[in-house]
């Protein structure tokens, strides 16, 4: 069966991508191993801060607007403490002029909404359950074979099948990559104390923990933290785990009740050696993998399925969405965002890993210097707003 692009992965980035192509008059194909979960009432452990430049993507895409209020939650202002009882860093959406600094909500509803629209999309074959096994890149087209044993050919193939992309590999494209030996442990709670609609994160000498706020007196809390606490806390009784959480965000909210059980995640740092080669192109965490403590790695996702729509849907001078010359507009096009992102995050990952003496001095007094700029703040605000 001939496509014009065939992706691979159809997660919350390669189904906004798909989305992003409607109305492009090429024939596309999405391959997935597995439809996504039904919703239920219960709360997603797995919750994502979307920035407002990620928000417009979806609202163009009609996605934003479809989303239950009741489960979605817009961040006003972020408090940041490090180890030193002095040092912080607050961010407030009022004074940049913004509406907020990001939008909580669940990964399971909005990959619900993205899939409603796949499944009524003109042009678009949904392919699942099947996955991949085979990929040949020709220089005029590209051909997968799947499980099912039916083969596609494509004139390009899109990798958006996450950090262990299958598609990334068969293709020979490298990674640099090294693990955090850190783990995310990420669970919801109910709190004591409203939160008002902000965001916490603590810099403290066993990880980064960050409470994410969920409408009514709710949070998502991600803990950044060496392996084996993550494993002491993922031991714990629920009450005893209640109490270290927040003991650990200093009571800020109050005495915290479990709400769904926690789940863990390895953290590492992954950059694919090039987002294009000939007849295909990687977007999401194919191409790159930050650690969580600034909120971006679904952002910068989103942005890369933005940028390569964008580019692919005004190809003048190209009759073929796989010629080279269009994929390297859309690498250039998001070198930027990716390195700024990664030596940010991984740099600061570094910085409040070393153990105290001038690390420690050193990143506190760089959390006071920036809360006394307000240039420099609206500047970062700027930037993380996308």
């Amino acid at each position: 069966m001939d496509f014009d692009i065939v992706i691979v992965g159809a997660g919350l980035v390669g189904a906004s991508f798909a989305m992003a192509m409607r109305g492009s008059g090429l024939k596309l194909a999405l391959v997935e191993a597995q439809a996504p979960a039904k919703e239920d009432e219960n709360w997603d452990s797995r919750i994502y801060a979307i920035s407002p430049g990620s928000a417009a993507f979806l609202q163009s895409l009609g996605v934003w607007k479809r989303l239950d209020i009741g489960r979605i939650c817009p961040v006003h202002e972020m408090h940041i403490r490090g180890d030193a009882a002095k040092a912080q860093l607050r961010f407030s959406a009022y004074e940049a002029g913004a509406a907020e600094l990001a939008t909580i909500l669940e990964s399971r509803h909005l990959q619900s909404l993205l899939w409603q629209g796949l499944e009524h999309q003109h042009g678009l074959e949904l392919i699942c359950p099947d996955q991949c096994v085979a990929l040949q890149l020709r220089e005029e087209a590209a051909d997968i074979t799947l499980a099912s044993g039916r083969t596609l050919h494509a004139k390009l193939v899109v990798a958006a099948d996450g950090m262990h992309s299958w598609a990334r590999q068969a293709a020979g494209i490298t990674v640099e990559e090294k693990s955090y030996s850190q783990v995310g442990v990420v669970a919801n709670f109910s709190c004591a104390r409203p939160h008002n609609n902000t965001a916490f994160q603590w810099f403290r000498g066993d990880g980064v923990l960050a409470y994410l706020p969920l409408p009514g007196e709710r949070i998502s809390i991600v803990w950044s933290t060496p392996d084996a606490h993550a494993a002491e806390l993922l031991a714990m009784p629920s009450d005893d785990f209640c109490a270290r959480v927040a003991e650990a965000g200093e009571g800020a909210l109050g005495e915290l009740g479990l709400l769904s059980g926690a789940l863990r995640f390895p953290l590492a740092h992954m950059r694919a050696a090039r987002l294009a080669a000939p007849r295909i192109a990687l977007i999401g965490d194919a191409g790159h993998v930050l650690h969580p403590l600034a909120g971006q790695g679904v952002n910068l996702g989103f942005g890369d399925a933005r940028d390569l729509a964008g580019i692919l849907l005004q190809r003048e001078l190209f009759r073929d969405p796989g010629e080279i010359r269009l994929l390297r507009r859309y690498e250039r096009a998001r070198a930027e965002d990716i390195l700024a992102l990664a030596l940010v995050t991984d740099g600061l990952q570094r910085l409040f890993a070393a153990p105290g003496g001038i690390a420690s001095t050193l990143r506190n007094a760089g959390l006071n210097l920036t809360n006394a700029l307000p240039v420099l703040k609206n500047l970062l605000i700027r930037r993380a707003l996308g």
